[in-house]
Formats: structure tokens, sequence, C-alpha cells
């Protein structure tokens, strides 16, 4: 080659070459579908909220390319199970037939809904009242001598069941009770009182992936919580801190 033809060729050589380096220094973030039931400020049909900040404060440092969307509940976790979906938001331990990680990454504050008239329910006796909770909730594992509870498809009528006596308490968690009496014009009529606090998880589809990811998210959540690094999330969505007594590395 010329000396002519070597200093037309070189521009074109270098540009392949920072081409090149531009390409490699782009890191492939692996997709990641995250499905849940639609809770307001916490798993927003937009994307925004808690948990799915939470999501991709976790895993998208660690490679992966996080995508959300929202199902039923039970669909959710119906969706991971077949493989459809990688991770469902917001279950209780081992609720479900899917790989559940060491680590929780919030707390359910549950309550109990009931007629103002009323007394408050006796949490070691719920076994004696007529219950209602939202289907695939499964609160009925979780809560002492349950006997008699009913599953409902949506929240719109728990009101007018309290109301009519066809259940006397509906177990919720604080948040959604309290949307629900927000739309209520009656809101003096009723009360809740405090049940449960149950760690709250997310599942991963039974595979090797599913497994590969929740090393990634006991690894990360090992690093992040006794780092403090996930108070700005609890902060800026106005919820209680859930990992103040955890100051250590949990053990496996």
């Amino acid at each position: 080659m010329s000396v002519g033809g070597f200093y037309r060729v070189w521009p074109i050589l270098l540009g392949v070459l920072l081409c090149g380096s531009s390409v490699q220094a782009a890191p492939v973030l692996h997709p990641l579908l995250i499905v849940s039931e639609e809770w307001a400020d916490y798993t927003n049909a937009d994307g925004t909220g808690l948990a799915w900040d939470l999501m991709r404060k976790v895993f998208e440092p660690a490679g992966y390319k996080v995508r959300t969307r929202q199902e039923p509940y039970t669909r959710a976790f119906g969706l991971v199970q077949r493989g459809e979906a990688d991770i469902w938001v917001g279950s209780y331990k081992d609720e479900a037939d899917s790989l559940y990680p060491r680590w929780n990454f919030d707390v359910d504050h549950v309550y109990a809904l009931g007629l103002a008239s009323r007394a408050s329910p006796d949490v070691s006796q719920l076994g004696q009242y007529k219950l209602a909770w939202m289907r695939g909730y499964e609160y009925q594992r979780y809560l002492p001598n349950i006997k008699r509870y009913t599953e409902v498809q949506r929240r719109s009528g728990i009101l007018s069941m309290i109301d009519l006596g066809r259940a006397d308490y509906y177990i919720d968690a604080l948040s959604e009770i309290q949307a629900l009496l927000r739309d209520s014009p009656r809101q003096a009529s009723y009360k809740v009182t405090h049940v449960a606090e149950l760690p709250l998880y997310i599942g991963f589809t039974n595979s090797p992936k599913g497994r590969r990811l929740r090393e990634v998210f006991d690894q990360r959540m090992d690093a992040l919580v006794p780092g403090g690094q996930l108070r700005e999330i609890f902060a800026r969505w106005h919820q209680p801190y859930p990992f103040e007594a955890q100051t250590t590395v949990k053990a496996p």
C-alpha cells in the first residue's frame, strides 16, 4: 500500500476501532420480566412505585434490565410457575410453588377492617369471626386459628359485605384498607385493628435462570441492607423502613 493509500484508509480503520471499542464498553443488560398485582404507590402501572424502584436498585447494577407488568395476583405467580415471567412481587414465604430467597424485601402491615360499632377483634381468636380477603392471599396459612373465610375477586364490594354482616372483618394490608376508606363517605362507620406483620418476598421461576436470579438477589441484599442503601427508596414513598434491626449480613 502506498503512503497516500494508507492515509486514506487510516481514518476508516480508526473509526472501526473506535466503534468496536464503544460497543465493547456498553454493557449487555439481560431482560428481566417482573409481574405483580397493581398496588398504589407500590407497583403502579406506569412503572413507578416503591417495589419497582427497589427491584431496579437490586437488579440493574447486576446487569439486568427490569421490565414490569401488572397482572391479577393469582395470574402473576402462575406466570412465574410456568416460566412466562421471571419474578413475581408481593408473596409471603412459601406461599406458592416457586423459589424464594433468604431476604424479604419489605414487611406487610396487615390489619382487620370492621364496623366501628363492633369490639376490636381478638387476634388470638380470629377463628371465631367471619373473615374475608382477596383471592389468593392465603392468610389462613399465616394467621392463628382461622376457620371461616371468604375469598373475594375485587375490593369494590368489601364495605357492603361488612355492612350486611356477610363478613365481620376484612383482612388486608393497611395501605389497601386506607385506599378503600378514602373513597367512602362513611369513613367514621369503620375502624381498623392491627393483626400481623408479615415479611414480603419475591418469588422466582423454578429453573436454572430462577436460581441464578435468586442468588443475585440475596447477594445484592447482603450488601444493600447493611449499607443502608435502600433507605432512600422507602423514604421517597413515605413508607417505614423494614430493616432497622438488621445491621449485619443476614445468616443463610
